[in-house]
């Protein structure tokens, strides 16, 4: 009997420790999710694929309801650093007479002088000057423009995956973020907001690639 609780006492152990390491397992592939899987993407520039891009925003109307809205006419790109991503860089610049929230009406209410005012200030802007790993989120830092306004700002986002160069494509990286702005702190200040909010809700879903690299043309044969 005491053989057996013995034996019985080194199983319990053993399946502990196993417990134990199934548990980091566990964590590693968390904490790859966020910090090290990005690194294991070919580093150079990303350029925003449009057709599969998204530059959205959302506003409250009347303490209801979230109207959203996109922008259609956009560019930016990603140069990122595989090696060390916090070396990363990324911008974009959104043209606001491509504003769209679905009524043509409010569209050209929303590009006049009582907001965007698109004749004086045609683009809105992001160039980032810092990006950095806070716990386990990224987070990117850089200088935001709208209406002629500059302001710092530094919101999360994620990589959510890199998908290596083929033999028809380059290389594609998804990346997903979002972030809340004040439109009076970039002067857009018509309505009240009990009917118009003063937040925005801006959600950014960007697929960017990177053309294959060029294969070496074939050295010309020697002539004797």
């Amino acid at each position: 009997m005491k053989r057996l609780s013995v034996i019985t006492a080194l199983a319990f152990v053993a399946f502990a420790a196993l417990l134990q390491t199934g548990a980091g397992a566990v964590n590693m592939t968390i904490a790859e999710k966020f910090a090290g899987a990005p690194s294991k993407g070919p580093s150079g520039v990303y350029t925003f694929d449009k057709a599969h891009t998204a530059i959205g925003f959302k506003i409250k109307h009347n303490n209801l309801i979230y109207l959203p809205g996109h922008f259609r006419d956009f560019s930016g790109s990603i140069n990122y650093d595989s090696a060390d991503p916090s070396k990363s860089t990324v911008e974009f610049t959104a043209k606001i007479t491509s504003i769209d929230t679905g009524v043509d009406g409010r569209d050209n209410h929303l590009r006049s002088k009582d907001f965007f005012e698109v004749e004086k200030f045609p683009d809105l802007t992001f160039k980032s000057t810092k990006v950095e790993m806070k716990g386990n989120q990224w987070m990117v830092t850089g200088d935001f423009t709208m209406k002629g306004v500059t302001k710092s700002i530094t919101f999360p986002f994620n990589i959510a995956g890199i998908n290596p160069a083929g033999e028809r494509s380059g290389a594609r990286m998804g990346v997903t973020a979002a972030t809340k702005l004040n439109r009076r702190d970039y002067g857009i200040n018509y309505g009240v907001p009990a009917v118009i909010a003063d937040e925005v809700d801006v959600d950014l879903q960007i697929e960017a690639t990177m053309p294959r690299p060029t294969a070496p043309a074939a050295a010309a044969p020697k002539t004797e």
